[in-house]
């Protein structure tokens, strides 16, 4: 039983992932949401074991969970072009920062709130909203194996969070966009970026033609050894100042090195690292998910989704009051709000969508800089808040 867990973390990414490329409505679900539900239904088969009923089950999961995201961080980061950043204009910054701070301002009065309920670690709860808003599954992953969170709040938390955002944003590409027209009324002045094709493409995300093909083997696999590299630099950090290894010090090891090297324009061209990233994102999620138990759904859950409901809705309407202030467009804070709660791989359908590409290159740059702060801005908050 532990070998065929084994190959089913292993290989139902890859079918996640052909699945994906072939049917339209898994590339509106999205993988990650795919793999979550892979993940559950093996956790209420009744079939593997929960961690707790096997030390040995119990130690492979802890092996695929620390890890898979240390690899997939920094070769999901390769990809990232960060000096578009400084070819945006003022607009784009200001619907970032209205986006971060309303964040962070929505998950303290929140924290508040939510203080003396029965909600076990709010504070990492919240850091995982801060994660979520910034970058999405790649910044909540982060920050789960920096904080050493329970599979089964990362889980809950995750499936709450895909249940209020998948809506929203079917929401969105099905019109509603039209509504942030109607309430921000500003022109998309000045938005359209001089950028290459080369550069464009080298943006796109979750396109998976060619991955798995022979070509760019020894390419991946120069960019996998230098995230092995990576992995081990953090973790030699991690033993000569603690003294053990400990996850925070090496995500934030491999994220910094890892945004160091996409500048290097011959790693940034390395095709298909962001896919093979997401590929261990996708054995991270079903490995977390498979740990899934019902017999642990109480009145703490419930109210850990409106805790995730009350974050959401308060950061959503403080940044648009500030993207009012600043005079932002509809359509930039669209774009804005898709990149960095579902990270820049949504951003073309909604562009296609609203048909407006003026503000493709914005959205792209908001989710990359995401990204990059995000994991750094959800351990602030877990440092601060308890203090709080």
């Amino acid at each position: 039983m532990t070998i065929i867990t084994i190959l089913i973390y292993l290989f139902f990414p890859v079918l996640i992932i052909l699945f994906f490329q072939r049917s339209k409505i898994a590339q509106k679900v999205g993988t990650v949401m795919l793999a979550y539900f892979v993940g559950i239904v093996m956790a209420l088969s009744g079939l593997f074991p929960m961690p707790n009923e096997s030390t040995e089950m119990a130690k492979i999961q802890d092996w695929f969970m620390n890890i898979t995201v240390p690899l997939a961080i920094p070769l999901m980061l390769f990809s990232c072009n960060f000096r578009l950043w400084t070819k945006s204009l003022p607009k784009t910054f200001k619907a970032l920062v209205s986006g971060l701070v309303a964040i962070v301002v929505a998950v303290v009065v929140s924290f508040f709130l939510f203080k003396n309920s029965d909600i076990e670690n709010l504070s990492d709860l919240s850091s995982l909203m801060v994660a979520i808003y910034t970058g999405g599954t790649m910044n909540f992953a982060a920050i789960g194996s920096a904080l050493d969170i329970d599979p089964n709040t990362l889980t809950i938390s995750l499936t709450f969070e895909m249940l209020i955002t998948f809506p929203f944003i079917v929401f969105l590409i099905a019109g509603g966009y039209k509504v942030f027209r109607k309430i921000l009324p500003f022109p998309d002045e000045n938005l359209t970026v001089s950028i290459s094709g080369k550069d464009l493409e080298s943006n796109t995300f979750e396109n998976y033609d060619g991955l798995f093909k022979r070509k760019n083997f020894l390419k991946l696999l120069g960019a996998f050894g230098l995230s092995l590299l990576f992995v081990l630099i953090g973790a030699g950090l991690s033993l000569l100042i603690t003294g053990k290894l400990n996850e925070l010090v090496v995500i934030l090891t491999i994220t910094t090195l890892g945004i160091v090297a996409s500048f290097n324009k011959k790693i940034r061209e390395i095709p298909k690292t962001f896919e093979l990233g997401m590929f261990f994102i996708l054995i991270f999620s079903i490995v977390v998910s498979s740990q899934f138990n019902i017999h642990n759904i109480n009145t703490e859950v419930f109210t850990i989704f409106w805790f995730i409901l009350v974050v959401m809705a308060i950061a959503i309407f403080l940044h648009y009051l500030m993207c009012r202030f600043f005079k932002v467009s509809g359509d930039l804070f669209t774009v804005a709000i898709v990149s960095m709660l579902c990270s820049p791989p949504f951003i073309p359908p909604v562009v296609g969508a609203m048909k407006n590409k003026k503000v493709l290159i914005s959205g792209i740059v908001i989710g990359l800089i995401g990204y990059a702060i995000g994991t750094y801005l959800g351990i602030l908050m877990s440092v601060i808040l308890p203090s709080l």
